[in-house]
């Protein structure tokens, strides 16, 4: 019997990219060098958000989660010696997806290459900045219009190109259900895809283009069998909607087609040696399974919940792919799950409760009211509470975590400061001098010109695509790009969900929670405050508000009034809030590593404003050598992703607040 044919193993990303254009691409290169087959660009937040390196908000975020790109310059030196026209390049870019393509286009036509050739992703799914990851700038109905004026254009020039990339992702790390994360997800195709239509941009004829360059970017949890479940699902629903909303007859043309980034949300700081069977499990998850397998992969590392990963990190997740792809026969066969009744059944069930999700958000008017009305939002957060609910009562079982605590000691962490890849602090003063530098000597009068027309074709109905690239040619950077289409569309602050959040932990008499409400309310009476009061804040850019919204409904469940106003806050604005409302302490929740200077920012501004007793704690990815300094600075208590007890949290800040006032500890009996 002859050998079966391997099929062609899924594209091979690593999501990278820090500092400076200079040192990413040089990532870039050493990473293909190993054996990657596509690029994964991860920039930094100031970038995602529209900012430019100097502006007040960009302040400690310069470079941190990715790399920063201000202008045509940067993106030049990112891909220096890159040959754009043979890469398939994914752009993990939303708001500012449009202005990332556009000097994508110039700086590939710059080298020569035929734009119809271009391959590669714009993720460009604002629905899920708004609901989770908090990268958005503008309202929903303009951003929807920047999302429509790149698939048209894309559908026509760069034909090869996925200009959007539906991003469920995100949404299972802000809590999502599978249900929650296929109806959602479908629900913004639908929107967008509607949108497209409805624009009058592509002919009807042409409409099954726009729908084949449609792909889609999930999340692979620790539950295999589920997430592979969901997979089938997705296609099967995607193909079902495609075919009977659209008239789509060609099923090439209805193809799901996504890529994966596996979950980093059930990644641990305690044990993160154990992080590394969780990525193998998730992946097979997308890649068992022959009628459902990713088309692109794409896995953390197995320290991300310590910090910034290393080359070496990297190339280890890198490795696993690779190992699984050409070690193993998974190739080699067809479907190994087809005829399951039991794959079956659980299929029919998510489909079945996905389509009952989706026609219940289209009833309130579709997916852009569902984010304004805040309804998603609202149902995001009360997922994820449920489930940390279920991990702080045992419920739900995390090796390492709440269960098999004892551990030898981890030569992986001996030196833990070494664990991880920093930053030099340093850089982000050389990317602000250099941004001056190309404003200084670029054709100013080119760029003014330019930016003029794009806010005319803001302010009117035409495609914004060709100004946007007219504006790259012409050396205007991120920021002003941004800000000509703040001036028209305005900025937009999405809801956060915490207010009408149900109770997730109760509060019945002995329970953890129930001492904790006992604790405040008492520490309130000695205060003489009615309540006592919690500010939650997110100083900088980093959008990640799962965290800070989860200690914020605890909170309140305990008892607090809490006072959250959502992400992208400057330290002067949280200041004058906790100034304002009297709090008894401030809560400030950074994950993108911009604590260091942020931070300390808070406290000087706290006794600069007399209110030096306010305790300050701060939560995140916060390197031990970070606390201790931050500590140091005269921070009360830091938390990191290992102290998984929201309750137990709640309870330290009053205590913190106890010692501020120097009230004596209070130790409550059951």
């Amino acid at each position: 019997m002859a050998e079966r044919r391997k099929d062609r193993p899924w594209l091979m990303r690593t999501y990278a990219g820090h500092s400076t254009a200079e040192a990413s691409n040089a990532l870039y290169r050493r990473n293909l060098a190993k054996g990657q087959t596509g690029l994964s660009v991860a920039f930094d937040l100031p970038t995602q958000t529209g900012y430019d390196p100097d502006h007040v908000l960009a302040r400690g975020e310069v470079g941190r989660v990715g790399v920063p790109v201000s202008h045509i310059g940067d993106m030049r030196r990112l891909f220096q010696d890159i040959p754009l026209e043979q890469m398939n390049t994914s752009m993990t870019i939303n708001a500012t997806a449009m202005w990332l393509l556009a000097l994508y286009q110039v700086v590939a036509e710059e080298q020569g290459a035929d734009p119809g050739k271009l391959q590669g992703t714009t993720q460009n799914d604002i629905v899920k900045e708004y609901l989770s990851r908090g990268t958005h700038v503008f309202p929903p109905v303009p951003s929807l219009r920047l999302t429509t004026d790149m698939i048209t254009y894309t559908v026509n020039r760069i034909p090869k190109w996925n200009p959007i990339n539906i991003c469920s992702y995100h949404l299972q790390e802000a809590g999502a259900t599978p249900v929650q994360e296929i109806a959602y997800a479908m629900s913004t195709a639908v929107a967008v895809l509607d949108a497209v239509r409805d624009s009058g941009q592509v002919p009807e004829e042409k409409f099954g283009d726009v729908v084949a360059r449609i792909s889609f970017f999930v999340n692979a949890g620790v539950r295999f069998i589920e997430e592979m479940c969901k997979m089938r699902a997705f296609g099967r629903i995607w193909d079902q909607v495609t075919r009977e909303r659209y008239g789509i007859e060609n099923p090439k043309q209805r193809r799901f087609r996504y890529g994966v980034q596996v979950n980093s949300l059930g990644l641990t700081e305690a044990q993160p040696e154990n992080n590394v069977q969780r990525i193998v499990l998730e992946m097979l998850a997308v890649t068992l399974s022959k009628d459902a397998r990713a088309r692109a992969v794409q896995l953390p590392a197995w320290n991300e919940a310590l910090g910034l990963p290393r080359p070496w990190d990297q190339q280890w997740s890198l490795r696993i792919q690779q190992v699984l792809a050409h070690e193993s026969d998974l190739l080699e066969y067809e479907d190994i799950f087809a005829g399951s009744h039991v794959i079956e059944a659980k299929v029919e069930s998510l489909v079945t409760e996905s389509l009952a999700e989706i026609d219940r958000i289209e009833r309130m008017g579709g997916a852009m009211a569902a984010v304004e009305s805040g309804y998603l939002k609202s149902e995001l957060v009360s997922s994820h509470a449920a489930r940390r609910a279920r991990i702080e009562g045992g419920e739900e079982k995390i090796v390492g975590v709440n269960i098999y605590e004892t551990t030898e000691p981890n030569p992986l962490t001996a030196d833990l400061d070494a664990a991880i890849m920093t930053v030099d602090p340093e850089n982000e003063a050389r990317v602000v001098a250099a941004l001056h530098e190309w404003r200084d000597n670029r054709d100013e009068a080119r760029a003014t010109e330019a930016l003029a027309a794009l806010k005319k074709a803001a302010a009117g109905t035409e495609n914004m695509m060709e100004a946007t690239v007219e504006c790259a040619r012409a050396g205007v950077t991120t920021g002003e790009w941004s800000w000509a289409l703040r001036d028209v569309f305005g900025e937009f602050r999405a809801p956060t969900g915490v207010s009408s959040a149900p109770v997730a932990v109760t509060a019945e008499a002995g329970t953890p929670l129930a001492l904790v409400r006992e604790k405040a309310a008492r520490t309130a009476e000695d205060l003489g405050a009615g309540r006592l009061r919690l500010l939650v804040g997110k100083p900088g850019l980093d959008g990640h508000s799962n965290g800070a919204e989860q200690i914020a409904v605890r909170a309140r469940d305990a008892g607090f009034e809490v006072v959250y106003q959502g992400i992208r806050l400057t330290p002067e604005q949280i200041v004058s809030a906790a100034v304002a409302e009297d709090v008894h302490c401030v809560g400030l929740s950074i994950l993108s590593g911009s604590h260091a200077e942020l931070v300390p920012d808070v406290l000087h501004r706290l006794r600069e404003a007399g209110a030096p007793d306010i305790p300050v704690i701060a939560g995140g990815i916060i390197p031990p050598a970070d606390a201790a300094a931050l500590i140091g600075a005269g921070v009360a208590a830091v938390f990191t992703p290992k102290d998984f007890g929201i309750t137990e949290i709640i309870g330290r800040i009053v205590d913190e607040i106890r010692k501020a006032n120097k009230l004596d500890p209070l130790e409550v009996s059951a």
